[in-house]
Parts: structure tokens; C-alpha cells; sequence
């Protein structure tokens, strides 16, 4: 008996440790995330852990919509305009017939303010990106950028989402 129930945990660690959604985060972008400078409420390790996960969603979710056209690939990571925005971008691109790619190779995102509530916190990104314009398949242009953004996010009953993700240009 006693080793039914070893050989049972063994089969639901092996099948729990190589389930799709651990498979799906094996593949996030790296963010490295600072919390030690910001102002407002303290940023516990729990929620440093789920902000850099779901910041690290939004952008795969953003390149994939943009990659595939698919404005429905938005709302489950990003909220109100930063939502409204990446949908009309990704309709404009469809609609002349583009796409854009996103290599991502990773985001430096330090805190800047959490809100004493817990309802926002506010970051600053700074991102490596390699961004390709394609026509079909065609690559039509391609670049090397560091980006820099200051995100809004706000939590939702089980994750953060992005309420804003805006360029900040000239830095």
C-alpha cells in the first residue's frame, strides 16, 4: 500500500511539474524586476513574484497579438486604454496588410510607486527588443531598440493587468 501511494505522488509530481501552464512560463520574456527604490507601500516578495510573471505575459500576449493580428489575445493581460490601444493597433496593421514581430530579449522594470491602497502600482521599463515589420512572411524592416515605458498596472481578482504602457521618448 505504502507503495501505491509513493508511485501515485510520483505520477501527479511528474504530471503536475510538466503541465502546459509551467511550459507556458518557460517561455515569458525575462524581466528583471526592482522594487527597493519605489515610493508608496512597501512591495511584498509574493507580489514583486506575480508583477514581473504577468508583466512578463502582457508582452509575450502583446507580441503574439501583433505578430498573429489577433486583438483577442489583449484583454486577458492588459485593461482599459492600454487595451483599447494595442486592439487599434492591431486592427491598423491588418488592415494594411502588415504584421510586427517582437524579439524580446528581456526588460529592466524598476517600481516607482505603489499605491498605499494596493490598486496601482507604477513602473518604468527599460526594454531590448528586436522589432521586425513583415509583409506575409516577407521581413520589410528590422531593429535593434532599447525602448523605454512607464506601465500602470492594476491587480484583477487573480492577476495584474496593464492599464497603461506608454513610451517614454527620448531617453
Amino acid at each position: 500500500m505504502k507503495t501505491l501511494v509513493v508511485a501515485l505522488a510520483i505520477a501527479l509530481l511528474a504530471g503536475f511539474s510538466a503541465s502546459p501552464a509551467y511550459a507556458d512560463d518557460a517561455q515569458l520574456p525575462n524581466v528583471q524586476l526592482n522594487a527597493d527604490n519605489g515610493g508608496g507601500r512597501p512591495v511584498e516578495e509574493l507580489t514583486k513574484k506575480a508583477l514581473a510573471r504577468d508583466y512578463a505575459k502582457a508582452w509575450r500576449a502583446l507580441a503574439q497579438a501583433l505578430e498573429q493580428n489577433r486583438a483577442d489575445l489583449i484583454g486577458n493581460d492588459f485593461t482599459g486604454i492600454a487595451e483599447e490601444k494595442y486592439a487599434a493597433a492591431v486592427a491598423g496593421q491588418a488592415k494594411a496588410g502588415l504584421r510586427t514581430r517582437y524579439v524580446d530579449r528581456g526588460h529592466k522594470v524598476d517600481v516607482l510607486f505603489y499605491s498605499p491602497e494596493g490598486l496601482s502600482i507604477e513602473l518604468r521599463d527599460t526594454a531590448q527588443l528586436e522589432r521586425q515589420v513583415l509583409d506575409g512572411d516577407k521581413v520589410i524592416q528590422s531593429e535593434q531598440v532599447t525602448r523605454h515605458y512607464i506601465a500602470l498596472m492594476t491587480p484583477t481578482e487573480v492577476r495584474w493587468k496593464v492599464r497603461l504602457l506608454q513610451e517614454v521618448p527620448g531617453q
